[in-house]
């Protein structure tokens, strides 16, 4: 089923843990913002929600009715599972209750008029990407990855996922791709270079970029203070190619052949 208001839903996804994966969905997500886009970012990793710690806001949200009121920081909406667990109280949660969780994010938010909904997925191949595939139409899927072969061995099932559950993918991004010295400038690849692109290329897939190993993201996100907030040239290019991603899904379903008798 398709969400009422949202033009676009965008799968965030990984292998595993580790790589970035809500570092990427938080700096794209304000970046479309600053855009000029209609932005609401979904964390659906339930059982490690760090979407309110990145984004500097950790309220209870409101109700209208039986719907819920996303909150709002840095120009996205949101809604997460650790506005309403806050803490480091452990989720303990089987299948079902994480379907229905699923579906109540997804269909009884009050998200409104939005050109993108980016979702947040835990890492792995499990439930909860299982009951969002089942839930809503998805207009496409990014995975991100690092460059090292343990997270492109695992980049790899999360993309075969998708592909076996009909999911488009939209395309490979390789997080922690390099860092610059800070005395000398050099160029460093501490998890090794060029993966990502290896990867993208051998399964016919879209390679959406490199963002680099910066201490400056790791410190945005811990303080709620995205760098994307005050201006990224890379991740304005990620989320650029995911908006031509995005309307060349949407072009393709819009297509429609007309078979006469």
């Amino acid at each position: 089923m398709p969400i009422p208001g949202v033009q676009n839903l965008i799968a965030i996804g990984s292998g595993k843990g580790g790589v970035g994966k809500t570092t990427v969905s938080v700096n794209v997500a304000i970046t479309l913002a600053k855009l000029g886009h209609k932005v609401g970012l979904l964390d659906a990793d339930v059982y490690g929600p760090n979407v309110p710690l990145m984004m500097g806001i950790n309220k209870t949200p409101s109700a209208r009715g039986e719907r819920i009121i996303p909150l709002s920081s840095y120009g996205v909406q949101l809604m997460s599972m650790g506005f309403l667990n806050p803490g480091d109280g452990a989720l303990v949660w089987r299948g079902p209750r994480l379907h229905g969780v699923m579906q109540q994010f997804l269909f009884g938010v009050e998200w409104g008029e939005l050109d993108y909904l980016l979702i947040d997925l835990p890492p792995g191949t499990g439930d909860v990407q299982l009951s969002l595939i089942q839930t809503a139409a998805i207009t496409g899927a990014v995975v991100v990855t690092t460059p090292s072969d343990v997270s492109l061995e695992d980049a790899r099932k999360a993309v075969d996922m998708f592909s076996q559950v009909r999911v488009p993918i939209m395309g490979i991004i390789e997080n922690m791709s390099f860092m610059l010295c800070p005395h000398c400038n050099e160029r460093i690849d501490p998890f090794g270079h060029g993966g990502g692109r290896r990867t993208a290329d051998a399964m016919g897939l879209h390679f959406m970029g490199e963002l680099p190993l910066d201490a400056r993201v790791r410190i945005g996100g811990d303080t709620g203070s995205p760098v994307s907030a005050a201006g990224s040239t890379e991740f304005e290019a990620i989320a650029r190619d995911l908006i031509a991603c995005a309307d060349h899904e949407r072009s393709k379903t819009r297509t429609t052949i007309v078979v006469e008798d």
